[in-house]
């Protein structure tokens, strides 16, 4: 008797887990409206465009569009910063402004689009995905290790938010890296959902979440990817919808600027964890804090310098996530950068 309503139980459990995911995939209408970014208030950089080399490499059959700033009258071989961005962004998003700065303290820059995003190949376009993302990282240092113009036993690695992630990782899996710089670091996604939660509400989160298992359930069966915003106004069906993600990205998001990321990613996020691979790496790191950071978690950070011990170096800076990029915050990151480069290159 037991055992036969243990079976109906299950049976209705499994059943009605069918009907569910049938109606999120396939029947309901979860069409999400754009949010198109305003225009930003901030002034860009007047500093004059650094010459540049548009280059591309390939990963797993994709070509990947790079940049390649080169600095004036090298006589040999020189040491080579490789750079990505963080979450969803491109190159475009504000990185020539930091390898204007390295390539005029002597240094090479090699600056590169994620697969799907950007200029670079991959389908389908705007799926943030962490093994690709990570594969391709590894491609881009394999690649600037190649090229005449670097020494390949002196490459460094530049992150900021996701991609200050990214840096951790390839660097414990690449025993050659000589530094790391990561500023605004996401270095524990657990941490840094609380924290957004906190910031959103649970309800959008939970609606996120519902818009990530449609996109995953589309994709097992060859169908077209479903997208949400990137950002949006608080109270929006977006990935961050916090007011200082949305005014961010305006600042930094050039014309143009695809204001979509596929919403699965939101269903992988929080297995990946950079923090523990921290215990692995060998060189030395700058971990550059926000103390204000409303995305992710500068405790985060402490508990990274921690594990990583003599090998780090902690920056503070009391502001909000998205000051970095422009304005002083800017210029004392970058000193500080260059400073950190200078001393382990």
């Amino acid at each position: 008797m037991i055992l036969d309503v243990l079976v109906i139980a299950l049976g209705a459990t499994a059943a009605a887990i069918v009907v569910y995911l049938v109606l999120i995939g396939f029947v309901l209408d979860l069409s999400v409206p754009p949010q198109p970014l305003e225009p930003s208030e901030v002034a860009p950089s007047t500093d004059p465009p650094a010459p540049r080399r548009d280059l591309r490499f390939e990963v797993d059959g994709t070509s990947l569009s790079a940049w390649l700033f080169l600095p004036e009258a090298a006589s040999g071989p020189v040491p080579c910063i490789v750079m990505g961005h963080g979450f969803a962004g491109t190159k475009e998003c504000g990185l020539a402004d930091y390898a204007a700065r390295f390539r005029q303290a002597g240094f090479a820059v090699l600056v590169f689009d994620y697969r799907y995003f950007g200029e670079s190949e991959g389908e389908p376009r705007q799926l943030y995905w962490i093994p690709d993302q990570l594969a391709d990282w590894a491609a881009a240092v394999a690649f600037a290790r190649g090229l005449p113009e670097v020494d390949p036993e002196q490459i460094a690695l530049w992150g900021s938010s996701a991609s200050g992630g990214h840096v951790l990782v390839t660097a414990a899996a690449d025993a050659r890296i000589a530094c790391v710089s990561a500023q605004c670091p996401s270095l524990d996604p657990r941490t840094d959902g609380q924290r957004l939660r906190k910031s959103v509400g649970t309800g959008p989160l939970l609606r996120l979440v519902m818009h990530g298992q449609r996109d995953m359930l589309r994709s097992r069966f060859g169908l077209s990817a479903h997208k949400v915003p990137v950002v949006g106004p608080p109270g929006t069906v977006a990935f961050l919808a916090t007011p200082d993600a949305y005014a961010g990205y305006s600042a930094l998001a050039p014309k143009g600027f695809v204001n979509e990321v596929c919403a699965r990613t939101v269903l992988r996020a929080t297995g990946y964890r950079p923090i523990a691979h921290a215990k692995e790496v060998r060189c030395p790191v700058l971990l550059q804090v926000c103390e204000q950071d409303q995305l992710v978690s500068p405790e985060s950070a402490e508990q990274t310098a921690a594990i990583l011990g003599d090998k780090a170096e902690l920056a503070r800076y009391p502001i909000g996530h998205f000051d970095i990029y422009r304005g002083e915050p800017f210029e004392a990151a970058v000193r500080d950068q260059i400073a950190f480069f200078e001393k382990h290159l």
